[in-house]
C-alpha cells in the first residue's frame, strides 16, 4: 500500500517535517513494509522555507537588517523550483519578523521590511529566476517599501530627503523614485503567497486589522493607515496602478509595493506551495493520504494546507486520514473533503502541556488509531 504523508506544521510543537516523521512511524506500526512518500506542505506562511528545504531546497543564510534595525541571520531556500526555473523561497518572518521586536506602539511605527529586500537581492545574486515570498509573522506595516528600498526605490519628503524606514513615516512621503530599482526584478517572476483577503487600507486593511497584533495603539493604527493610503496614492500617480486590492493588506501591506513597482502576482499560499513541492505528482501514485496540522478547525476550511491536500486527494478519489493537535471539525465536515478517519493529540494526551511536550508520540498514536479504525 502506498501512503502519501503531507502534513503542515503543528505550531508550537512540531515542524511539518517532524510531524511527517511521527505520522510515518504510526503507519509502520500498523502496516508491514509500507511504501511511504513524504511531502510536507504549508499555506505560504511561516514554515514554507522548511518545506522547501525538505523537498530538495538548499538552505542559505544572510545577515540582514532586522525589523527595527538590529541585524539578524535570516534563512531562506534556493529550490529547484517550478516550471519557471530556480526559485528562492523567502519568508517575511525570517528577515522582518514580529519575534524580533517588542510589540510597542513606537516599534509598530518603526518596523520595516528592509531585510526582506536584502534577501531578494541575495536570491537574485544566487541566480534565482523566481522569487516566492511567504507572508506571515511579520513585524512591519510599511506596504513593502522597506524591501523595495533595499532594492533601489526612493521615498522622498517635501525637502527632497529620504523618508525614514517604517510604516509611521510613510505619511510624510510626497514622491517616489523608482528609477534606481534593481533591473533584475523585471526579469524575475515574483509570486506572493497570501492567505487573507484584506485590502491595503481602510477598516479591513493592514493597519486596522493586523496593526494591534504588532503593538499599535489607536493613534498608531490611524497613522499607519494614513501612511498606507498615502503610499497607494503615490503609486497610483507614478504607475497608474491601484494597489488597494484583496490580499494587499497581508503582512503589513507588503504586497502593495511590489504590485505597484514590479510584475508580482498575489497567489493562494497553499496552491503555490503545492506547485513548488509537486504535490500532484505525489498524489498520482497514492492509495491513502495522511495530512494534518496543529489545529483542524473552521479556519482550516478557508484555504489552509491540510484541507487543500484533502481536496486534491478527494478529487482523485483517494481516501484521506486527517490528524491534528486539536480537532474541532465534526466527521460530517471532514467527510465533505474526503476524510475517512481522523484523530488528535488532544484526545489522547492527559493534559495540554503533555500534548505539546510529547507531541510526536501522541501524533503517532493518533495515526495508529485512525488506521486501525479503517480496518475494523
Amino acid at each position: 500500500m502506498r501512503f502519501l504523508v503531507a502534513p503542515d506544521k503543528f505550531k508550537g510543537s512540531l515542524t511539518a517535517v517532524q510531524a511527517a516523521e511521527a505520522i510515518s512511524a504510526g503507519i509502520r506500526a500498523v502496516h508491514e513494509d509500507p511504501e511511504i512518500v513524504v511531502v510536507p506542505v504549508a499555506d505560504g506562511g511561516e514554515g514554507t522555507h522548511e518545506v522547501a528545504l525538505a523537498t530538495g531546497g538548499e538552505e542559505r543564510i544572510n545577515a540582514v537588517v532586522g525589523a527595527i534595525l538590529a541585524p539578524v541571520g535570516a534563512r531562506w531556500a534556493l529550490h529547484p523550483g517550478t516550471d519557471s526555473g530556480t526559485a528562492a523561497v523567502i519568508e517575511t518572518a525570517q528577515a522582518s519578523g514580529l519575534a524580533q521586536m517588542d510589540p510597542t506602539p513606537a516599534n509598530s511605527l518603526r518596523a520595516h521590511s528592509y531585510g526582506c529586500g536584502q534577501l531578494i537581492a541575495a536570491a537574485l545574486d544566487a541566480g534565482a529566476t523566481e522569487i516566492i515570498l511567504g507572508l506571515g509573522g511579520s513585524a512591519m506595516t510599511d506596504g513593502g517599501t522597506g524591501a523595495l528600498r533595499a532594492l533601489g526605490l526612493k521615498l522622498l519628503d517635501r525637502a527632497g530627503n529620504l523618508v525614514p524606514l517604517g510604516g509611521g513615516p510613510l505619511a510624510e512621503a510626497v514622491a517616489v523614485d523608482a528609477s534606481g530599482l534593481d533591473p533584475r526584478l523585471a526579469a524575475a517572476r515574483i509570486r506572493i503567497a497570501v492567505d487573507v483577503t484584506n485590502p491595503l487600507y481602510g477598516p479591513e486593511g493592514a493597519a486596522h486589522i493586523f496593526g494591534p497584533q504588532k503593538g499599535a495603539d489607536a493613534d498608531a493604527v490611524e497613522l499607519l493607515d494614513a501612511g498606507l493610503r498615502n503610499l497607494a496614492s503615490l503609486i497610483r500617480e507614478a504607475t497608474g496602478r491601484d494597489v488597494n486590492v484583496a490580499g494587499a493588506g497581508a503582512a503589513g501591506g507588503f504586497p502593495a509595493g511590489f504590485l505597484g513597482f514590479t510584475e508580482a502576482t498575489i497567489e493562494r499560499g497553499f496552491d503555490l506551495v503545492a506547485e513548488l513541492v509537486h504535490l500532484d505528482d505525489a498524489l498520482a501514485d497514492a492509495d491513502l493520504v495522511i495530512t494534518g496540522e496543529g489545529s483542524l478547525d473552521v479556519q482550516s476550511l478557508q484555504g489552509k494546507a491540510p484541507m487543500g491536500v484533502a481536496d486534491a486527494a478527494n478529487q482523485l478519489g483517494i481516501p484521506v486520514v486527517a490528524v491534528a493537535g486539536r480537532l474541532t471539525l465534526d466527521p460530517a465536515q471532514l467527510a465533505e473533503h474526503g476524510v475517512v478517519a481522523s484523530g488528535s493529540i488532544a484526545a489522547l494526551a492527559p493534559s495540554e502541556e503533555e500534548g505539546f511536550t510529547h507531541a510526536g508520540r501522541y501524533l503517532q498514536e493518533a495515526v495508529v488509531n485512525a488506521l486501525r479504525s479503517l480496518e475494523a
